[in-house]
């Protein structure tokens, strides 16, 4: 198994860059819920670090065992990451627009939904098999897992300024979450033509 500074830095780097979207929708989640307990924002983070040793893990397979099948779904990541944050970004301005003057206490974003994150803003993370696809088992399931671990803290960190905005912003904390969670989707969608 090569170790080597590269295969951190091969790891490390595209780590931080994909944890960016799970980072933002990290946030706009500790703007939903202020009050939002340690275990909860160690869940939320764990969810979206799932997700992003996954998705790699799910893309050196593909590469290896069904690429063809990879290269026509691939096409369509941008739309189903819009579709999935534009429907809850849209259901959290809804909500925080119903609600704007209610001082009532905002639901946490359940369970479900939170798994629907979790694919949105992982499933770039595909791609990032091929650029490990020379790896062999062990090494793909270590720099996978360093991704994760990356992710982990840096969603605890978005849940932890979020909440703090969040108290600050009351009211309007679930428009701006809403918001955030739809600009990202377009993000995604509008770079995926760029490149």
């Amino acid at each position: 198994m090569n170790l080597s500074f590269s295969f951190f830095f091969k790891s490390v780097m595209p780590g931080a860059g994909l944890a960016m979207d799970a980072f933002s929708v990290s946030l706009a989640n500790g703007l939903n819920e202020p009050k939002m307990k340690q275990g909860r924002m160690c869940l939320v983070a764990g969810i979206f670090s799932l997700f992003q040793f996954a998705m790699p893990v799910t893309g050196w397979v593909c590469v290896s065992a069904v690429a063809r099948m990879f290269d026509t779904f691939e096409k369509f990541i941008p739309w189903i990451a819009l579709a999935l944050l534009g429907y809850i970004g849209g259901e959290m301005l809804y909500e925080g627009i119903k609600n704007k003057n209610s001082e009532e206490e905002k639901g946490a974003v359940g369970f479900k939904a939170l798994l629907v994150q979790g694919v949105a803003t992982s499933i770039d993370a595909l791609s990032v098999g091929f650029t490990i696809s020379d790896y062999n088992a062990l090494e793909a399931l270590l720099s996978c897992a360093i991704i994760g671990v990356m992710t982990f803290f840096i969603c605890y960190v978005g849940i932890y300024i979020g909440k703090k905005a969040g108290t600050r912003l009351a009211g309007k904390a679930g428009i701006l979450g809403g918001a955030i969670l739809i600009f990202i989707g377009l993000e995604i969608f509008i770079t995926s033509f760029i490149k």
